[in-house]
């Protein structure tokens, strides 16, 4: 898994404590959870998580960067299993974003961050880095091991391959998102099989399921 250790680069002075980058990421997700995103504060956070705000502002700018890199973790911990098959890990990978959809947490985070994002270009550009580009790694690990099983050929230009792995994450992605967190539907195995079977097969596929 990729692990975010300096949202920050370039500083200087003494060297980052792991535990208070854990303390803090973990405080700031509790109190979007219990204020929501109007309320939360550097200020609440450094008081949640036992440090002084000044060391909150050495390591982020403004709770817009601090909340994207609290939710950015999250998605660090979803993996890519080898279950044998394009079609299982893809389903695997579903069922696993879906359950952490499910965290109040996650789910309190990423929609402030994105609601916020919608009138605050950096930190749109922010989650496309430290969220989006980083988990599109699922991607390129899937479909290198489904080549190697020879499962899908592997002779396109890179350019073509860019463009279809950026297309495979929004429509997995984009699809968990809205079913889980917009329209409040159950993302159970039948739907993954489903929504796996379109992916790689069309609608005649996923008809059968």
């Amino acid at each position: 898994m990729c692990k975010r250790t300096n949202p920050r680069s370039g500083r200087t002075g003494r060297p980052r404590s792991t535990e208070a980058d854990t303390a803090i990421l973990e405080a700031t997700r509790a109190a979007l959870v219990e204020l929501g995103w109007s309320k939360l504060t550097m200020g609440d956070v450094a008081g949640r998580a036992g440090v002084a705000k000044t060391t909150l502002y050495r390591r982020w700018a403004n709770k817009n960067e601090l909340v994207v890199d609290a939710v950015a973790v999250l998605f660090d911990e979803l993996e890519l299993p080898d279950l044998g098959s394009l079609q299982a890990d893809i389903e695997h990978v579903v069922l696993q974003f879906a359950a952490l959809l499910e965290r109040p947490e996650t789910k309190t985070a990423l929609m402030a961050v994105v609601a916020e994002s919608t009138r605050d270009e950096p930190l749109r550009e922010r989650i496309r880095a430290s969220i989006v580009d980083r988990q599109k790694r699922l991607v390129l690990a899937g479909r290198e091991r489904a080549q190697q099983r020879g499962e899908l050929p592997d002779e396109h230009p890179v350019s073509t391959v860019a463009a279809l792995d950026d297309l495979i994450f929004d429509v997995v992605a984009g699809a968990v998102v809205h079913r889980a967190l917009v329209s409040a539907e159950p993302v159970d195995e039948p739907w993954a099989a489903r929504l796996s079977a379109l992916l790689l097969g069309g609608l005649g596929a996923a008809a059968a399921y």
